[in-house]
């Protein structure tokens, strides 16, 4: 049951989140006509296959960071590597299943699943692996391993 519940909630998060971002960002991905600032250095691009760092980005993944912990701040949980880990877990499924939604989801960009391929979305092709962009082989493979370790630590 608390793999259910965990991977439910996920895919509801996701899905909420992935609505949001259809909402901000239309169909222009990675903050496209967004407004904000952008980071472009070659080391901030190798850290995210090819993409710049927008200050959209940047907050959205610190705010998520920051509410994964608020069982911690808010005195819920003890620290522990155990819950840790299955945080960062959470975190890793989370930004690829929302990713994944944006694109499902998305009807003023028409994306759908037939649009999911590298010569389509700018922001993942050039580091796209077989089915799926190479981001989401590995977050993914880090959220495995992480949530594995929450029952072995």
């Amino acid at each position: 049951m608390v793999h259910l519940v965990f991977w439910g909630f996920l895919l509801l998060c996701a899905w909420v989140f992935a609505r949001v971002e259809i909402q901000v960002e239309g169909g222009e991905g990675w903050a496209g006509n967004l407004p904000t600032w952008r980071c472009d250095w070659l080391w901030v691009r190798r850290l995210l296959s090819g993409r710049p760092l927008t200050g959209y980005h940047f907050y959205v993944f610190l705010f998520m960071f920051l509410i994964l912990h608020a069982p911690y701040g808010l005195g819920l949980v003890r620290t522990g590597l155990p819950v840790e880990l299955r945080i960062l877990s959470f975190n890793a499924f989370f930004w690829i299943t929302e990713d994944f939604l944006w694109f499902v989801l998305n009807p003023a960009s028409a994306f759908g699943l037939q649009r999911f391929r590298p010569e389509c979305i700018w922001w993942h092709g050039p580091t796209w692996w077989w089915i799926m962009p190479r981001d989401y082989w590995m977050w993914g493979s880090f959220g495995i391993v992480f949530y594995i370790l929450t029952y072995w630590i």
